[in-house]
Protein backbone atom coordinates (compact mmCIF):
# COMPACT_ATOMS: atom_id res chain seq x y z
CA UNK A 1 0.00 0.00 0.00
CA UNK A 2 1.50 3.13 -1.11
CA UNK A 3 0.76 6.21 1.99
CA UNK A 4 -0.17 9.04 -0.90
CA UNK A 5 -2.46 7.00 -2.87
CA UNK A 6 -4.27 5.89 0.56
CA UNK A 7 -4.05 9.43 1.43
CA UNK A 8 -6.19 10.59 -1.96
CA UNK A 9 -8.49 7.70 -1.41
CA UNK A 10 -9.40 8.27 2.10
CA UNK A 11 -9.77 11.85 1.46
CA UNK A 12 -11.66 11.53 -1.50
CA UNK A 13 -14.08 9.26 0.89
CA UNK A 14 -14.25 12.00 3.39
CA UNK A 15 -15.17 14.74 1.00
CA UNK A 16 -18.09 12.24 -0.48
CA UNK A 17 -19.58 11.81 3.14
CA UNK A 18 -19.42 15.63 3.07
CA UNK A 19 -21.31 16.08 -0.43
CA UNK A 20 -23.64 13.06 0.68
CA UNK A 21 -24.63 15.02 4.14
CA UNK A 22 -25.92 17.88 1.61
CA UNK A 23 -27.75 15.48 -0.50
CA UNK A 24 -29.34 13.48 1.73
CA UNK A 25 -30.38 17.19 3.72
CA UNK A 26 -31.60 19.15 0.19
CA UNK A 27 -33.79 15.44 -0.45
CA UNK A 28 -35.76 16.78 2.54
CA UNK A 29 -36.40 20.35 1.35
CA UNK A 30 -38.62 22.49 -0.86
CA UNK A 31 -37.42 25.01 -3.18
CA UNK A 32 -38.56 27.70 -0.87
CA UNK A 33 -37.12 26.02 2.32
CA UNK A 34 -33.85 26.53 0.05
CA UNK A 35 -33.85 30.18 -0.39
CA UNK A 36 -35.21 30.82 3.34
CA UNK A 37 -33.34 32.84 5.18
CA UNK A 38 -33.39 34.46 9.10
CA UNK A 39 -32.84 37.89 8.06
CA UNK A 40 -30.74 40.01 5.32
CA UNK A 41 -27.75 39.41 7.14
CA UNK A 42 -28.28 35.83 7.11
CA UNK A 43 -27.28 33.35 4.16
CA UNK A 44 -30.08 30.84 2.80
CA UNK A 45 -29.20 27.66 1.63
CA UNK A 46 -29.19 28.22 -1.32
CA UNK A 47 -27.05 31.30 -1.37
CA UNK A 48 -24.22 28.56 0.31
CA UNK A 49 -24.77 25.97 -2.68
CA UNK A 50 -23.80 28.88 -4.98
CA UNK A 51 -20.90 30.17 -3.09
CA UNK A 52 -19.60 26.28 -2.23
CA UNK A 53 -20.04 25.50 -6.00
CA UNK A 54 -18.35 28.65 -7.09
CA UNK A 55 -15.28 28.15 -4.69
CA UNK A 56 -14.97 24.37 -5.90
CA UNK A 57 -14.90 25.39 -9.50
CA UNK A 58 -12.49 28.23 -9.24
CA UNK A 59 -10.08 26.15 -7.00
CA UNK A 60 -10.10 22.74 -8.82
CA UNK A 61 -10.54 24.46 -12.44
CA UNK A 62 -6.51 23.84 -13.02
CA UNK A 63 -5.53 23.25 -9.59
CA UNK A 64 -1.85 22.37 -10.23
CA UNK A 65 -1.08 25.26 -12.62
CA UNK A 66 -3.57 28.36 -11.67
CA UNK A 67 -4.49 30.44 -8.58
CA UNK A 68 -7.47 29.06 -6.97
CA UNK A 69 -8.82 32.61 -7.23
CA UNK A 70 -9.62 32.85 -10.63
CA UNK A 71 -10.15 36.07 -12.59
CA UNK A 72 -13.11 35.26 -13.50
CA UNK A 73 -14.76 34.20 -10.64
CA UNK A 74 -17.24 36.44 -9.30
CA UNK A 75 -17.48 35.30 -5.61
CA UNK A 76 -19.45 38.35 -4.54
CA UNK A 77 -22.02 37.65 -6.77
CA UNK A 78 -22.35 34.00 -5.13
CA UNK A 79 -23.78 35.72 -1.94
CA UNK A 80 -27.46 37.55 -4.04
CA UNK A 81 -30.26 36.17 -3.39
CA UNK A 82 -32.19 35.31 -6.60
CA UNK A 83 -34.49 32.52 -7.07
CA UNK A 84 -33.52 29.46 -8.14
CA UNK A 85 -35.65 26.23 -8.88
CA UNK A 86 -34.25 23.32 -6.45
CA UNK A 87 -33.15 22.10 -9.40
CA UNK A 88 -31.04 24.46 -10.46
CA UNK A 89 -29.35 24.62 -6.87
CA UNK A 90 -29.00 20.45 -7.34
CA UNK A 91 -27.14 21.17 -10.59
CA UNK A 92 -24.87 24.11 -9.25
CA UNK A 93 -23.91 21.78 -6.10
CA UNK A 94 -23.32 18.78 -8.36
CA UNK A 95 -21.44 20.77 -10.43
CA UNK A 96 -19.13 21.59 -7.85
CA UNK A 97 -18.85 18.72 -6.58
CA UNK A 98 -18.00 16.72 -9.78
CA UNK A 99 -15.26 19.59 -11.04
CA UNK A 100 -13.57 18.95 -7.29
CA UNK A 101 -13.71 15.27 -7.33
CA UNK A 102 -12.53 14.88 -11.09
CA UNK A 103 -9.58 16.90 -9.67
CA UNK A 104 -8.68 14.95 -6.82
CA UNK A 105 -8.92 11.87 -8.67
CA UNK A 106 -6.47 12.97 -11.46
CA UNK A 107 -3.32 13.46 -8.66
CA UNK A 108 -0.77 11.75 -8.35
CA UNK A 109 1.31 10.73 -5.56
CA UNK A 110 4.04 13.46 -6.80
CA UNK A 111 1.47 16.01 -6.94
CA UNK A 112 0.88 15.83 -3.43
CA UNK A 113 3.94 18.00 -2.14
CA UNK A 114 3.66 20.35 -5.39
CA UNK A 115 2.73 24.27 -4.48
CA UNK A 116 -0.28 25.63 -5.49
CA UNK A 117 -1.92 28.82 -4.62
CA UNK A 118 -5.19 30.32 -3.26
CA UNK A 119 -5.07 34.54 -3.98
CA UNK A 120 -1.01 34.48 -3.92
CA UNK A 121 -0.38 32.51 -0.79
CA UNK A 122 1.23 28.96 -1.39
CA UNK A 123 0.51 25.86 0.03
CA UNK A 124 1.86 22.64 -0.54
CA UNK A 125 -1.55 20.22 -2.34
CA UNK A 126 -2.07 18.37 1.09
CA UNK A 127 -2.58 21.80 2.39
CA UNK A 128 -4.81 23.05 -0.19
CA UNK A 129 -7.18 19.47 -0.21
CA UNK A 130 -6.84 19.95 4.09
CA UNK A 131 -8.50 23.73 3.42
CA UNK A 132 -10.69 22.81 1.09
CA UNK A 133 -12.32 19.48 3.35
CA UNK A 134 -12.50 22.49 6.25
CA UNK A 135 -14.24 24.90 4.06
CA UNK A 136 -16.66 22.77 2.74
CA UNK A 137 -17.17 20.47 5.62
CA UNK A 138 -17.75 24.28 7.53
CA UNK A 139 -20.60 25.13 4.65
CA UNK A 140 -22.43 21.86 4.66
CA UNK A 141 -22.29 22.11 8.63
CA UNK A 142 -23.96 25.70 8.15
CA UNK A 143 -26.78 23.83 5.61
CA UNK A 144 -27.89 21.11 7.56
CA UNK A 145 -28.11 23.36 10.82
CA UNK A 146 -30.35 25.22 8.73
CA UNK A 147 -32.40 23.31 7.44
CA UNK A 148 -32.70 20.89 10.61
CA UNK A 149 -33.97 24.93 12.00
CA UNK A 150 -36.63 24.75 9.38
CA UNK A 151 -37.55 21.21 9.44
CA UNK A 152 -38.08 20.76 13.18
CA UNK A 153 -39.42 17.69 14.06
CA UNK A 154 -40.02 16.66 10.56
CA UNK A 155 -36.59 16.71 10.31
CA UNK A 156 -35.00 12.83 9.65
CA UNK A 157 -31.48 12.72 11.18
CA UNK A 158 -28.31 12.20 9.22
CA UNK A 159 -26.85 10.64 11.65
CA UNK A 160 -27.75 8.94 15.04
CA UNK A 161 -30.97 10.46 16.31
CA UNK A 162 -30.97 12.01 19.75
CA UNK A 163 -31.86 9.12 22.12
CA UNK A 164 -30.72 6.32 19.98
CA UNK A 165 -26.78 6.02 21.01
CA UNK A 166 -26.83 2.90 22.80
CA UNK A 167 -29.17 1.11 20.05
CA UNK A 168 -26.72 2.76 17.50
CA UNK A 169 -23.75 1.48 19.17
CA UNK A 170 -25.26 -1.82 19.95
CA UNK A 171 -26.22 -2.62 16.33
CA UNK A 172 -22.95 -1.20 15.03
CA UNK A 173 -21.01 -3.57 17.50
CA UNK A 174 -23.12 -6.64 16.86
CA UNK A 175 -22.47 -6.41 12.94
CA UNK A 176 -18.71 -5.95 13.33
CA UNK A 177 -18.88 -9.28 15.67
CA UNK A 178 -20.50 -11.23 12.81
CA UNK A 179 -17.24 -9.92 9.92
Amino acid sequence: MNINEEYIRVVKARFNSVKELGDKTFQQLSKEELLWSLNKESNSIAVIIKHISGNMISRWTDFLITDGEKKWRNRDEEFKIAAYSKAELIEYWDNGWRVMLNSLTSLKEEDLLKKVYIRGEGHLVIEAIERQLAHYSYHVGQIVYIAKQIKGSEWSSLSIPKGKSEEFKSELMEKHRDQ
